[in-house]
């Protein structure tokens, strides 16, 4: 029992840590528009559990202009956005 306890504490404090360098789950999502001249994207997306945020569609800055490489409307993805300046920046990417 000693070493069952032992065990979960030290998942928990893993897990715990983990969150706290910014490891968060990815949301996912519809790409509904694209902006190549402002290198910007529209999603209808899921809970933003990082940024404590409900289901919407919204339009995100992305950190890397290279994500918009074979993107196109209506793409399903999962993505991490997070306020970056003050904006709401997708920062990783998976098509």
């Amino acid at each position: 029992m000693n070493k069952l306890l032992k065990l979960s504490a030290a998942m928990i404090l893993a897990a715990g840590a983990a969150l706290a360098e910014g490891d968060h789950p990815m949301s996912s999502g519809t790409v509904t528009k694209i902006d190549t001249k402002w290198n910007k994207v529209t999603i209808d997306h899921g809970p933003l559990e990082n940024l404590d945020m409900p289901a919407m569609k919204m339009v995100f800055d992305l950190s890397d202009p290279t994500m918009l490489d074979g993107l196109s409307e209506g793409a399903r993805i999962t993505f991490l956005a997070e306020r970056v300046n003050g904006k709401l920046t997708v920062t990783e990417l998976s098509k």
